[in-house]
């Protein structure tokens, strides 16, 4: 770790001295400033005028993107980067807790979370999948669909687009869950110097400096993060390092460019799941078996990505995406899992506006490639170390995608919209180690074609209805091909779906509601058969995803503000020939997250909160347990101590209640309370202070 931190210190001075030539006077520039031979003249030099406004087409400021989000014909959102950096930001649950339509569990305060929309990818309570996660419209996810929630930094983040269900068709995204993309700080729209400190409870420590900086045509920032913490619960240690930045460069009115680079080093300790009975008696306990195989999760990530927006005409605009990613895993767990793995992308994308009839048209076509190469080793676990191998694969996963949406205005109050995606994937692993004399090496592919229909009412420029009919297709990760102790050969999850909803972007109301239903068929899940023995990740017949989605916010006064964001899941098996009308597990029915803001002025503010699940839920599909229900609360203070400083206190779980943050989802417990329960963290106050240089 002290190599990894000299090298992050390094890092940060050099780019402190290349950023220093980006200093932003906000004043205009003369190309050929006159001489005071020629001051009389009449005719002056060329004058630049360099400002914030010149950012260039490849990030959309967040005023544009909110606006783009709300022509879609369906459930979107959008969070602004400030708004959760008046408290801790240790998690996504902090960044996407408020989110409309988000479900996010915490792990015992880790990073990784079970990061859900719509029911997707209920059976991963870590490595998530089911949704695509973007950074600055790049996919984060490896080829295979896994992504990895510590290659996020909320804090590097200008704001984070939310594309539920077909709506992420934009980015030809058409999993069940739909889209997330973090989109980051440019030099035109970050401050020259953050500093941020934060700590608290269960030895909590987190640190940011970010650079940023305009000088002429090009721009730059900068973003070093770390995080160490020991945790609520024994053997639940991490220590993370980040390093964002991102630059570019305006060739001509017309074409500009940038470039990002990533690196993560993190290092994180498991403690495991308890049982109920455990984590009510004792929830700081690991689990033996954590304990005693030292189960860890560290891993290493390199990665370049590239941006380049060319406009063609007034109305028609070229995008095209690159990225490469390296990754180094190392994973103790029943198993020690040591992973080397590459991938790469291409991602092209055409929006064409014109007129059709005298009405408005807006056309997106795209397509993209994605491969990506794993090296799984893997050796038995001889307390948290490598001992004899016991299998080695070869993998590589391949997706090609080609994607239209067109968008026609019917009339100046209706909007139709017509989209879809045609998808072709493989997944290919080798079996390099073979045991047994069984070759457990497979070839599988996967098409299909996803399409979208959708319409919106506009009815003024703050409201409008929207609904659409869409299919969803995914195909499986290598976790649940090749994920367990032996070859699970399945096939893809496939939806049908629609939705109706409203939006409202008023002064004093903002409002987003949707209600929707899906229709799966193939659902991958890990189940068992009539006599109860595991069949591990499979097929289910038709399962039914149903639910509405509320997000609001409300200023009833001048001083007061009101956040909730509000989940009603209804989601089960449809006649299975095992398990009947049965819930699917894992989600509660409801759950509520609310806040109460009272702000004076810019130097103080005051919020209590509280998140509410008001009804158990089952952790096992055969419905013979059940996880209980929660209410905590918190409260958060802080404000302005001068124009560049501010701070803040953030209480949590102020009656420190026991409770459950997350479960395992597995197919029968026979009512027996096993160790599936993650306990969430106790009492705990952070405090943070931030200087911004502006």
């Amino acid at each position: 770790m002290r190599i990894v931190t000299l090298r992050i210190a390094a890092l940060a001075l050099a780019s402190a001295v290349a950023l220093d030539a980006f200093a932003f006077d906000g004043v205009a520039q003369s190309d050929a400033a006159p001489t005071p031979d020629d001051a009389s003249a009449k005719t002056l030099g060329t004058v630049r005028v360099l400002g914030r406004y010149a950012r260039g087409r490849a990030v959309d400021s967040p005023e544009a993107a909110r606006a783009r989000l709300d022509q879609r014909a369906g459930a979107t959102a959008l969070v602004d980067g400030e708004s959760y950096r008046d408290g801790r930001v240790s998690t996504l649950t902090d960044a996407l807790g408020y989110a409309p339509g988000v479900f996010v569990q915490p792990r015992f305060g880790a990073e990784e979370a079970r990061l859900s929309i719509r029911g997707s990818g209920l059976q991963r309570t870590f490595h998530g999948r089911g949704l695509e996660l973007l950074q600055d419209g790049s996919p984060l996810n490896l080829a295979d669909g896994g992504f990895d929630f510590q290659a996020v930094e909320p804090l590097a983040t200008r704001y984070i687009e939310v594309y539920r269900g077909a709506n992420a068709l934009e980015f030809g995204a058409a999993t069940l869950g739909g889209a997330i993309n973090f989109v980051s700080p440019t030099g035109y729209d970050a401050a020259p110097v953050t500093l941020r400190a934060e700590a608290g409870a269960f030895g909590y420590r987190r640190g940011q400096i970010a650079l940023a900086g305009v000088r002429g045509d090009a721009d730059g920032y900068l973003n070093l993060s770390g995080i160490n913490q020991t945790g609520y619960r024994d053997h639940a240690e991490q220590e993370n390092y980040r390093l964002f930045a991102n630059a570019g460069y305006r060739f001509s009115d017309t074409l500009d460019a940038r470039v990002y680079l990533t690196h993560v080093d993190t290092r994180s300790a498991l403690p495991g799941n308890l049982t109920l009975d455990e984590s009510r008696r004792d929830p700081r306990r690991a689990a033996p078996g954590n304990l005693a195989l030292n189960q860890r999760r560290d891993y290493r990530l390199d990665r370049i990505a590239g941006k380049l927006a060319w406009a063609a005409s007034e109305h028609s605009t070229l995008t095209v995406s690159a990225y490469y990613a390296d990754k180094s895993l190392h994973h103790p767990i029943f198993q020690v899992l040591q992973q080397d793995s590459s991938d790469v992308g291409i991602d092209v994308r055409w929006r064409h506006e014109s007129q059709w009839l005298g009405l408005r048209n807006v056309l997106i076509a795209g397509a993209a490639f994605a491969q990506g190469d794993i090296d799984d080793d893997r050796y038995f676990n001889v307390a948290g170390r490598a001992g004899a191998r016991s299998n080695r694969f070869d993998q590589r996963a391949r997706n090609r995608k080609l994607y239209l949406e067109n968008q026609t205005w019917l009339a100046p109050q209706w909007v139709l919209s017509l989209g879809a995606q045609a998808l072709d994937a493989d997944r290919r692993s080798r079996d390099r180690f073979i045991t047994g004399g069984r070759d457990e090496s497979f070839a599988a592919d996967y098409s299909g074609i996803s399409p979208k229909l959708g319409l919106r009412y506009v009815i003024d420029e703050h409201a409008q209805l929207f609904a659409n009919l869409s299919r969803s297709l995914e195909p499986p990760s290598f976790g649940e091909l090749s994920g367990g102790p032996g070859i699970t050969p399945v096939d893809k999850q496939r939806a049908d779906s629609g939705e109706v909803g409203l939006r409202l972007n008023g002064d004093a109301l903002s409002l987003d509601l949707a209600v929707y239903r899906a229709r799966v068929r193939g659902e991958l899940l890990s189940l068992s058969d009539g006599n109860g023995n595991p069949l591990g990740t499979v097929n289910a017949d038709r399962t039914v995803h149903q639910g509405i989605e509320l997000g609001l916010d409300w200023k009833p006064a001048a001083q007061w503000t009101v956040s909730a964001n509000y989940l009603y899941n209804d989601f089960r098996f449809d006649g299975d020939r095992v398990y009947g009308d049965n819930d699917l597990a894992g989600v509660p029915p409801q759950q509520l997250r609310a806040e109460l803001r009272w702000s004076p002025g810019e130097y103080l503010y005051l919020a209590p909160s509280v998140e509410w699940t008001p009804q158990s839920y089952y952790i096992d599909h055969a419905n013979s347990f059940k996880a209980p229900g929660y209410t905590i609360a918190g409260l958060r203070i802080g404000g302005r101590l001068a124009k560049q400083w501010s701070w803040f206190a953030d209480a949590r779980n102020l009656g420190d209640r026991k409770w459950i943050a997350s479960t395992n989802v597995i197919a029968d417990a026979r009512g027996l309370d096993g160790r599936n329960f993650l306990p969430g963290d106790g009492r705990a106050v952070y405090f943070g202070v931030e200087w911004r240089k502006e």
